[in-house]
Formats: structure tokens, C-alpha cells, sequence
């Protein structure tokens, strides 16, 4: 038996509300939707946002997009109910009404920490924890999917689809957010009822495509095609991508943009499968007494990790030893780097590699820079782009990325006085923004991003830069 808070008559006026914010505003109004329309309240949420506005008065500015974007996801994404009693979340990605495995596991990632002060949030995000397992084992392999099976979405896609998939590309980072947010949550709550039956299940089939995708005998059994006019839409080689030699690292269809890989082996969600396998084999360890199957999580990310330190790292003429995008192993590698996270920028965020790592550093440098053919620089602002959205589009998670993981005052004044350039006065973050002209923007209602800034406002002031945030 289901039973959920009816939304139909608010997606309307939410529609409404987000073309609306393609105006400007007085930076004292709030853009966020009335009380009685946000389709998720929380008081600890409420409570944060006053007491940033409180410490950031010398910035109205910042606390005006704070307050707008870090309640982004609650209040206009995420759908909380009630499934044969059970907590049950779907979550929209914003403009797009399906829920994407990676979007959603970061949409309500930075609310993780108020968890144990808002019985109800707590509820909520264990209903995306339980809601992600089921729709893993509903197909590992695809990620993005319809609230039941409406049959939305890719339906023409010339692959295995089901009425309950949106979108079948297979990414490895689909797998990895759903263990990167249940672990921060059993972290922090304390809670092991997430790591129940469809838990386990789920386990079973990410550890069985990520087998099945190292591709030591075949090239096992996922296969893609659309018809589009756009080749990053599809995949090449009859629907089976770039040929590869296995060598231990997993092959990944498409980027965490939902681009088709060039050279299949992508080097940023290899590292970030290593983390979460090793992650998953601490939950079956302490929760389930599964010592096989972590054992077996753990012998497939000491395999990737060695294969990573073997594969993918370059010898640069300028930059020294720097990480590759993607490789294929045969020898052949793309040096670039993309904005959607993971990227090779956000492995410092994501804990995925240490901060300090000389590799990671020196990648860090050569990604923010002419010599990454996705970075762009202009009038309005540069960071990195991507063939998503195209030539000289730069994308705010980029900056928040360099911000989360910058090591100087400057690098974090820089990017924070970017970020409040470039919202074309929407109080939001966008998708992207044309380098010579914020105002040229995708995405008006892009929850991730949103959401992502907020967390990154947070984190400056809880690491003590509330006089720099002000100073802006």
C-alpha cells in the first residue's frame, strides 16, 4: 500500500516559479518556493540557513544565494512516501522529472549532517538510500529512472530497457553514489537498516557488472545504440564502445555527463569504484558478518587500484607525472578532463585519492589550464567545460570543485567571487554559463549544482573563512 504527499498540483507553479527565476530580483527576496508549496520542509535545514544569513551580513549577496540554492533539493525535488511501510524517496533531478542514481546520491548528500538533529530528514534520506538499492537491482546497468513503470524516457533506445528506466547508459559512478551516500549516513546516524536484503542484492550485481565490464573474456553483455545526431548520445563500435585490453581497471560506457567515453577505461570512476568497493567491504564486514562478500569487494578494488597506479598515470612534458582521462590498455590515453564529478579535479573531493598526492596535484594544475581542451577562460569567468553542452561553456561545478579542494585564500576568493558573478543575477547555479556572458546559461532549475554550493558555503565557514566569505 502506497501513500505519498500528493504533488501534481504543485509541479505547476514550481514549473512557474523556476521560469520566473530567468528574471532578476532584488537580492533581498527569497527565490525560494512559499512554505506551503516546498515539497519537503526541515526545521534543522531552516534553523542552518538563519544562521548562515547571520554570519554572513556583510555579504547579503552570498547569503541571499545561499539561502536560495542549499534548501534546492528539499524543497522542489524530493519526493517522500510511504511504500509497504517502508521510507521511500524519489528525487528529480530539477528540470528533468526522473531520478538519476549519481544526481540524486549528491543532491541530498549535504543535508547527511543534520541528520540525527531531524527525525524527518533522517527518514527522508533513508528513503533515497533504500530507493537507490531497488532500482539497482531493477538494472545495474542503467542510470536514471521513472517514478514506477510509467515507460518515460529512452524507450527507442536499442538496448535492454524496461518501463521503469528513464535512461540505460551505463556509467561506473551510477554504482559508487549509492554506497558513498549509505555509508556517510550509517557514519554519522548509526543506522544499519539500509544494509538489509535489497542491500545485499544490490552488492551482488554492481560487483557482477563490474566484472563483467573489466572484460577479460568478452565484452559482456551491455550494449548500446540511439538514433541522434549527436555522437556523444551513442555508443560507437555496434554498441560496445572502443575496443580494450583488459588489464584490471572497469570499463565504463558513458562519463558522469552521460557522454559516451572515448577510450572506455575512465580513469576518475576506476578511482572512485576502488573507494566505494572498499567502503561496501566495511559495511558487510561490521553489518552483515558477509566476510566473503567483502572479501570479494576488496580483492576487486585492490585489483582496479594496482591497475590505476600501473595505467593510468602520464609522463607530461610540462606538468610531470599527471593522471590520464580515459586509457584503453593498449598505451593509448586522453589527456582532458571533464567538468561533471567524478572528474579527475573532483578526486581530491571525493577522497577518492589523498589531497596531497604529487600525481593528483600536478593533474590539478594541468585540468585548470589551455593545456585541459575543456577548460575555458573568458570576460565572465573560466573553468571547465565539457562536450555535453559544447564549446566555451563553462560549468559552476568546476569552480566549486577547484574551490572544495583549493589549499590557498586566493584560489578560494577566486572562485567564490566567480560564483556570484556568474548566477545572471537568478540567485542559482546554472548547468553552464557562456564564458564572456553569465547571462547565456543552461539549466535555469539544476538541483545538484545548488544544492553543491550550499554544501561548499558550509564547508568555508566551518573551516574558518566566514571573514574571507564576508570579505567578497
Amino acid at each position: 500500500m502506497m501513500t505519498y504527499n500528493k504533488i501534481g498540483v504543485k509541479a505547476k507553479w514550481i514549473l512557474l516559479f523556476y521560469l520566473f527565476t530567468l528574471l532578476p530580483l532584488n537580492a533581498q527576496e527569497s527565490r525560494r518556493p512559499k512554505v506551503e508549496d516546498r515539497l519537503f520542509r526541515s526545521e534543522v535545514i531552516d534553523k542552518k540557513i538563519e544562521e548562515v544569513k547571520h554570519l554572513l551580513k556583510d555579504n547579503p549577496k552570498l547569503a541571499w544565494m545561499f539561502e536560495n540554492c542549499f534548501p534546492n533539493t528539499l524543497e522542489t525535488t524530493v519526493h517522500y512516501r510511504h511504500v509497504d511501510g517502508e521510507d521511500d524517496t524519489f528525487v528529480y533531478t530539477g528540470d528533468i522529472h526522473a531520478m538519476w542514481l549519481r544526481d540524486s546520491g549528491a543532491q541530498v548528500w549535504p543535508y547527511v549532517q543534520f541528520a540525527n538533529e531531524d527525525p524527518q530528514l533522517k527518514k527522508m534520506l533513508r528513503g533515497v538510500i533504500l530507493r537507490q538499492w531497488k532500482c539497482i537491482n531493477i538494472d545495474p546497468y542503467a542510470n536514471a529512472f521513472n517514478d514506477g513503470a510509467t515507460g518515460g524516457g529512452w524507450q527507442t533506445d536499442k538496448t535492454e530497457m524496461k518501463p521503469e528506466l528513464h535512461e540505460r547508459k551505463y556509467e561506473i559512478d551510477s554504482e559508487c553514489y549509492p554506497i558513498r551516500l549509505a555509508y556517510e549516513y550509517w557514519k554519522v546516524t548509526g543506522d544499519d537498516t539500509v544494509f538489509g536484503e535489497q542491500w545485499l542484492q544490490a552488492i551482488d550485481n554492481i560487483l557482477r557488472i563490474f566484472r563483467e565490464q573489466q572484460r577479460k573474456e568478452n565484452r559482456g553483455p551491455y550494449r548500446f545504440l540511439r538514433k541522434t545526431d549527436r555522437a556523444f548520445d551513442t555508443m560507437g563500435w555496434d554498441g560496445y564502445g572502443a575496443p580494450v585490453r583488459p588489464i584490471g581497471l572497469i570499463a565504463s560506457a558513458f562519463r558522469p555527463s552521460d557522454d559516451a567515453t572515448i577510450l572506455p577505461f575512465l580513469v576518475p570512476s576506476n578511482f572512485m569504484a576502488v573507494s566505494s568497493l572498499r567502503k561496501a567491504a566495511e559495511i558487510l564486514t561490521k553489518v552483515n558478518r558477509r566476510t566473503d562478500l567483502a572479501q570479494s569487494c576488496t580483492m576487486l578494488a585492490d585489483e582496479v587500484e594496482q591497475a590505476l597506479h600501473e595505467h593510468a598515470v602520464v609522463e607530461h612534458p610540462k606538468y610531470g607525472k599527471i593522471y590520464a582521462f580515459e586509457v584503453d590498455g593498449f598505451g593509448n590515453y586522453l589527456l582532458m578532463d571533464d567538468a561533471n564529478v567524478p572528474s579527475l579535479l573532483a578526486m581530491g573531493y571525493l577522497g577518492d585519492v589523498p589531497m596531497n598526492d604529487p600525481v593528483y596535484q600536478n593533474t590539478r594544475r594541468f585540468v585548470w589550464s589551455e593545456d585541459n581542451p575543456w577548460f575555458f577562460r573568458g570576460k565572465a569567468g573560466e573553468g571547465i567545460g565539457g562536450p555535453h553542452v559544447g564549446y566555451d561553456m563553462v560549468w559552476p561545478m568546476s569552480i566549486m570543485m577547484k574551490c572544495f579542494t583549493a589549499q590557498s585564500d586566493d584560489e578560494i576568493r577566486l572562485c567564490m567571487r566567480m560564483l556570484m558573478q556568474t548566477d545572471a543575477g537568478t540567485g542559482f547555479m546554472h548547468e553552464a554559463f557562456h564564458k564572456d556572458d553569465a547571462s547565456k546559461f543552461t539549466r535555469p532549475w539544476f538541483a545538484w549544482q545548488n544544492t553543491l554550493f550550499g554544501e561548499l558555503v558550509l564547508k568555508l565557514i566551518n573551516d574558518g573563512k566566514t571573514k574571507l566569505l564576508n570579505a567578497l
